[in-house]
């Protein structure tokens, strides 16, 4: 069972984790694109990567947590329970349960699955020249632990189902668009599995990816309810009711 901590707690816990994202986007940024593999330098550059946009959504993600945790260290408790504390508050908990937390849990998911299945789909094996082992790790590994970490010390609160997953599914429609256009506009596929697709095999492959986001938005509710065997959340450190 989750228990609480102290704001002092929270923040060396958020720093080492945000200090980990900052240093792995800035490992992944300074990766070099080769003849083999142009990627970064290809229309859209790493931002027609989902795992890239993952990257920088959970770096600002830890960031503003961050910054939360300084400011109830700081400022009095009385003054938490309005205005912009409480406003970051509620943008934490909104980025978390409806992007944070079922993107990066997407991230893992999908990639894991196609590379076990043929890692030529997802991860073509010359990657590994180009990006060390412990880079895409980081990207696509450690990202559901840090998720679940984060998770497990600090409630968060969920809004209505139908706003989340419309939130969510609104995210996926948009890069959805961006991917299509990327193809329209350079002619190339930003994942290897949708060139090897027909038409309807694609339009499957997209569908089955942007319907999948639903129930892991409603997965990261469960799971919040059960830790914290409530929904309601709160900004911090709360007692939590005992069996």
């Amino acid at each position: 069972m989750a228990t609480t901590m102290s704001w002092g707690s929270y923040l060396l816990i958020h720093l080492v984790i945000f200090s980990w994202y900052v240093f792995t986007l800035s490992a992944n940024c300074s990766l070099k694109s080769t003849e083999i593999q142009p990627g970064a330098k290809t229309f859209g550059g790493r931002w027609k990567y989902l795992t890239f946009l993952n990257l920088v959504l959970q770096t600002v993600f830890f960031g503003l947590v961050v910054l939360i945790d300084i400011i109830h260290l700081i400022l009095p408790s009385k003054s938490l329970r309005c205005g912009v504390p409480l406003l970051l508050v509620k943008l934490r908990d909104t980025i978390f349960t409806i992007l944070a937390f079922p993107i990066g849990t997407f991230v893992f998911l999908s990639f894991w699955s196609i590379y076990h299945y043929d890692r030529e789909l997802v991860y073509p094996k010359f990657l590994d020249d180009i990006i060390p082992s412990w880079l895409n790790h980081a990207l696509h590994t450690v990202i559901l632990p840090l998720a679940l970490l984060q998770m497990y010390i600090q409630p968060h609160r969920y809004g209505s189902k139908m706003r989340g997953i419309l939130g969510l599914a609104f995210f996926s429609a948009v890069y959805l668009g961006w991917v299509l256009w990327v193809h329209h506009a350079a002619g190339i596929w930003v994942y290897p599995i949708m060139e090897r697709l027909s038409p309807v095999g694609l339009v499957i492959f997209l569908g089955v990816a942007c319907i999948t986001m639903a129930p892991l938005y409603l997965l990261g509710e469960k799971l919040n309810h059960k830790i914290w065997r409530s929904t309601a959340g709160s900004a911090g450190p709360q007692k939590k009711k005992k069996k």
